[in-house]
C-alpha cells in the first residue's frame, strides 16, 4: 500500500473494473437466471442443467439471457465504483495513517477500503439489479421482458423507492463479499510470493505473474461466494 497513484491509474482501474464485472456477469447470465428463480421457488428446477433445459424449451435461447441488458449496465457501473474507489481509498488510508502503518496494518486497510468502495458501487448497481431481478423472476405476462420497458415500468409505478428498495440486502450481500474478495486476494498474492515464488516479483515473466494473480483471484472468489450466499437470497426476493 506504499505506491502513490495518479488520476490516470485510477481511470485505468475504473475501466478495468467496468470490463471485468460487466462482461463476466453478462456472460454467466444463464446461471444467474436459474439461481434467482430457484431462490424464489426452490422446486422450479431440479438443478442448473434442468433449469437450462426448461428455460430453453419454454423461452428459447434468448430466455437464457433474459435481463442481460441491465446486468451489463449495472455491473459495469458497479465494477467502475468497486475497483476505482478501492484503489483510491487505499491511498486515502495510507495518507491518514502514514506509509509505515499502512503496510503494518494493511489487512485493515484492504478491508476498510473495499467496504467503502462497495458501499458506493452498490448505489450505482441497485436500480439495474432491481430491474434485472424483476425481469427474471416475474410471472410470464406480468412484467416486461425487455430492458427499456422494464426499467420504465418499475420507475413509473414504484419510483425511486422501487429502484432502491433492494439496496440494504444488496449491501448485506456485496460488502462482506467484496471485503473477503480483496483481503483474501491481496493476502493470497503475498503468500505466493513469500512461500512459493520466492524471487523478487520483477524477476518473473508476465505469464507467471498473471498466473499468480489468476490463482489468487480464484481462491478469493470461492471464499467470498461462501460469505455472501445467505444475503444473496434476500436480493432475489
Amino acid at each position: 500500500m506504499s505506491d502513490k497513484h495518479d488520476l490516470s491509474y485510477y481511470l485505468k482501474c475504473v475501466m478495468g473494473g467496468a470490463l471485468a464485472c460487466g462482461l463476466t456477469h453478462t456472460a454467466v447470465c444463464p446461471l444467474d437466471i436459474v439461481k434467482c428463480r430457484r431462490q424464489i421457488d426452490p422446486g422450479m428446477y431440479k438443478g442448473v442443467f434442468d433449469g437450462f433445459s426448461k428455460i430453453k424449451a419454454a423461452e428459447g435461447l434468448k430466455g437464457l439471457y433474459l435481463g442481460w441488458g441491465p446486468t451489463l449496465v449495472g455491473y459495469s457501473l458497479q465494477g467502475m465504483g468497486k475497483f476505482g474507489f478501492y484503489e483510491f481509498f487505499k491511498d486515502v488510508f495510507a495518507g491518514i495513517v502514514g506509509q509505515e502503518n499502512a503496510v503494518k496494518y494493511r489487512t485493515i486497510g484492504f478491508a476498510v477500503s473495499s467496504a467503502s468502495a462497495e458501499f458506493i458501487a452498490d448505489i450505482l448497481l441497485c436500480p439495474w439489479e432491481a430491474t434485472k431481478v424483476r425481469m427474471q423472476t416475474s410471472l410470464p405476462g406480468t412484467f416486461p421482458t425487455t430492458f427499456g420497458p422494464a426499467f420504465n415500468k418499475l420507475k413509473t409505478e414504484e419510483g425511486t423507492q422501487g429502484l432502491y428498495k433492494g439496496l440494504s440486502p444488496l449491501w448485506a450481500r456485496q460488502i462482506p463479499y467484496t471485503v473477503m474478495k480483496f483481503v483474501a486476494f491481496e493476502r493470497t498474492v503475498e503468500f505466493f510470493y513469500k512461500n512459493v515464488f520466492t524471487k523478487p516479483k520483477n524477476e518473473y515473466n508476465k505469464a507467471t505473474q498473471l498466473s499468480i494473480t489468476f490463482a489468487s483471484g480464484y481462491i478469493a472468489g470461492i471464499l467470498c461466494a461462501l460469505v455472501s450466499q445467505p444475503a444473496d437470497t434476500m436480493v432475489s426476493k
